[in-house]
């Protein structure tokens, strides 16, 4: 019986953030203190918003606290990997989200916006916006302080 609670309490543990690192919201897929990221090149599928009416509204509706002015930093990095960027229609349906549906637990703590708060014109230029958004992290192989450190890792330590 006692090996059934261990279990029971392993996987209350575990799931949650299995869930969350899924989602792209855990630091074990980069950010402070994860695995370094591996570049994924930027979406090319096609937009059809505007990039200028997308950059007022990703400061109006507050993106950048969580999402970096780039992208690329805060809480939530997204450049770099893309996921429910992929496509404009991707991204409404994750804006969407459970915004209609009440009342299910928010499954990220990205907040979800109904029509009604942010219309699709909207989504679509912020949209637009985001994806003008160019990864700055240049290459490991470019980064002479970490590359000193790991030869030096490789010498002989006698």
């Amino acid at each position: 019986m006692k090996k059934y609670y261990v279990m029971l309490a392993l996987v209350a543990l575990t799931v949650p953030a299995a869930i969350l690192n899924a989602q792209g919201g855990g630091r074990a897929g980069g950010g402070r203190g994860g695995a370094p990221v591996t570049n994924v090149p930027a979406p090319t599928s096609p937009v059809s918003g505007n990039a200028a009416a997308g950059k007022a509204l990703y400061s109006t509706y507050g993106c950048y606290a969580c999402h970096g002015y780039n992208g690329e930093t805060g809480a939530r990095a997204f450049v770099g990997r893309w996921g429910n960027l992929a496509t404009e229609q991707g991204f409404i349906t994750f804006l969407r989200g459970r915004a209609n549906v009440a009342p299910l637990p928010p499954s990220t703590s990205m907040p979800s916006f109904a029509e009604g708060a942010l219309s699709d014109k909207q989504a679509k230029d912020i949209y637009a916006y985001i994806r003008t958004f160019k990864s700055s992290a240049p290459e490991l192989k470019d980064i002479p302080t970490l590359n000193a450190i790991v030869d030096a890792a490789k010498q002989d330590k006698k």
